[in-house]
């Protein structure tokens, strides 16, 4: 599994607890994951000006057709913002029915990176 270095966000200091969300996208054709690649990284170059984003990893398994993110995040309303957020619209809206998507949330006390790696 790939993976980027861990991306800290503009409350990266924010004391817990604190929201964490996985999203493990599948996509149906490998030709897919290029475009797929491209548009997360793109998104990703927000993060440092994203309001309550604490940080995230983005993580590829290419033999398997699977992309995704971990991301950490202030509160629960910081997180919807992101996933309401003009550029991640777009992106879902054009990959959504090429894949099966799966997130999940939590709440976490305090940021442990060790345990949270993808």
């Amino acid at each position: 599994m790939l993976r980027t270095r861990w991306i800290a966000g503009p409350a990266a200091g924010h004391p817990g607890p604190l929201v964490a969300a996985l999203t493990d996208y599948r996509a149906d054709r490998l030709l897919d994951l290029p475009g797929i690649a491209r548009r997360g990284l793109a998104l990703s170059r927000l993060w440092p000006a994203l309001p309550g984003a604490v940080g995230m990893w983005l993580w590829a398994d290419l033999p398997g057709r699977r992309v995704g993110s971990l991301s950490v995040w202030r509160g629960e309303d910081d997180l919807q913002a992101f996933v309401r957020l003009r550029e991640h619209v777009q992106i879902m809206r054009e990959y959504r029915h090429r894949g099966v998507l799966r997130s999940r949330t939590w709440q976490v006390d305090d940021l442990d990176r060790v345990v949270l790696t993808p």
